[in-house]
C-alpha cells in the first residue's frame, strides 16, 4: 500500500538491502549532468551493497551509460546496466529468431544490443523485415516513424509482422527541461496505422527479472522518478520502490497515485537513502509524520499541522488520502499539500 503500513521506526529506505537498483533520467541525471546529491549518495550505498541501473533510454549502448556515469564520479561497468534495448531484444527472440531483419526506429543502443543477439538491421519497410523494434533516439525524424508505419500496416492478426516498442514513457528530462520520450514517437505510429506495440520495458517486468537475476537479488530497492513506469513496474515485480522529487513526477502526482503506482518511500533527493525514515503513525484518522499530521473529513483534505518538513507533509498527505481507497479528484486538496519546493531538471 505504500507509506502507512511502514510501522518500524530509524530504519534507512537501505535498511536490510542487498541491491540498489536506480533509474538513470531524472535520478542519476538531467541531460549529461548530474543532480545535485546524486552521485555521492549512490556512491556511498555502494561501500555496502551492490548498484545496479535500469533505463528505459534506448539511445546509447551500455558501454556508453557505464562511461558517461564513470565521467560523473560513479564506478560501473557496462554489466551493471539493464537497458530496454536489451529486453526488447530478449521479447523479440520468443517471437522471431535470429539472423532475421528487422527494422529498428532507434539508436546505436538499438542497433548494437540487436546485432549483439544476432539479428540484421535495416532502416527501410522494403526490406520485407520480420518485425519491427522502436526505440527514443534523439536523431529519429519523421522518415523513420514513415518507415515503421510501411512496415507495420497490415495488422498482425491478419499476418502482419511483430512491433515491440523499448518503451512507452511520454517524456524524458533533459539539462534544459523535458521533453517529448518515446511514448511520444510510438503514439505517432500508433496513429497512423491503428496498432498497438508490445512493450519491452518498463513498466513491463522483463527488464526488472532481468535485473533481479543479473544481480541475483533477495532484498533489492528500486529508485525511480516516474510513477506510471518506474514505480507501477517495480510494484509488478515485487520489488519495493522509492520515489525521488528530481525528475517528472511532481508532489501532485504522488497524492494522486493510484493503487499499484505507489512507492514505498518518497525521497526529495538521493541524500535520504541513508537517513532515517520517519514512520507514519495513524490514530482516529489522522496521520503523522514527523511534526506534519493530515486527515481526511469527508470530502476535504485537511492539513493538522504543517511540521517543519515539506517532505513529511508531504508523506502524511499521501498516506490519509492512499487509505481513504478514493481518487484524489474526490476531494478538496490545500495547496501547500502538494508545495514543490523540490529540484527539478
Amino acid at each position: 500500500m505504500g507509506l502507512f503500513r511502514r510501522s518500524q521506526p530509524a530504519a534507512t529506505p537501505l535498511t536490510g538491502r542487498d541491491v540498489l537498483l536506480a533509474d538513470l533520467d531524472g535520478v542519476v541525471y538531467a541531460g549529461p549532468n548530474p543532480l545535485p546529491h546524486a552521485v555521492e549518495s549512490l556512491n556511498l550505498a555502494a561501500e555496502s551493497m551492490r548498484l545496479g541501473y535500469i533505463t528505459n533510454n534506448a539511445s546509447r549502448t551500455d558501454a556508453s551509460v557505464a562511461g558517461h556515469l564513470s565521467e560523473l564520479g560513479l564506478s560501473v561497468r557496462p554489466d551493471d546496466v539493464v537497458t530496454s534495448p536489451q529486453a526488447a531484444m530478449r521479447l523479440l527472440s520468443t517471437m522471431v529468431p535470429a539472423p532475421a531483419t528487422i527494422l529498428i526506429v532507434g539508436g546505436d543502443g538499438l542497433v548494437d544490443e540487436a546485432e549483439k543477439a544476432g539479428y540484421t538491421v535495416t532502416r527501410s519497410a522494403e526490406d520485407s523485415p520480420a518485425a519491427v523494434v522502436q526505440g527514443f533516439a534523439p536523431e529519429v525524424a519523421w522518415t523513420d516513424l514513415a518507415e515503421a508505419a510501411f512496415a507495420l500496416q497490415t495488422p498482425e492478426d491478419e499476418g502482419g509482422i511483430p512491433w515491440i516498442s523499448t518503451n512507452t514513457d511520454w517524456t524524458i528530462p533533459r539539462e534544459r527541461g523535458v521533453a517529448p520520450g518515446n511514448g511520444t514517437l510510438v503514439s505517432a505510429v500508433h496513429t497512423a496505422i491503428g496498432r498497438l506495440s508490445t512493450v519491452a520495458g518498463k513498466p513491463e517486468t522483463p527488464i526488472f527479472e532481468e535485473a533481479v537475476a543479473r544481480f541475483s537479488a533477495t532484498s533489492p530497492l528500486f529508485l525511480g522518478d516516474r510513477l506510471d513506469t518506474d514505480i507501477m513496474g517495480a510494484s509488478r515485480a515485487a520489488i519495493d520502490s522509492a520515489l525521488v522529487l528530481t525528475g517528472i513526477d511532481r508532489p501532485k502526482h504522488v497524492l494522486a497515485a493510484p493503487q499499484g503506482s505507489r512507492p514505498d518511500y518518497i525521497l526529495s533527493d538521493l541524500r535520504e537513502l541513508h537517513r532515517a525514515y520517519p514512520r507514519t503513525a495513524e490514530k482516529d484518522g489522522v496521520f503523522t509524520v514527523g511534526r506534519a499530521s493530515v486527515r481526511v473529513i469527508d470530502a476535504d483534505v485537511q492539513i493538522l499541522a504543517e511540521g517543519d518538513s515539506q517532505i513529511d507533509l508531504l508523506r502524511a498527505g499521501a498516506a490519509a488520502i492512499w487509505a481513504t481507497g478514493l481518487a484524489i479528484y474526490a476531494f478538496r486538496v490545500p495547496e501547500k499539500l502538494y508545495a514543490d519546493p523540490f529540484h527539478r531538471p
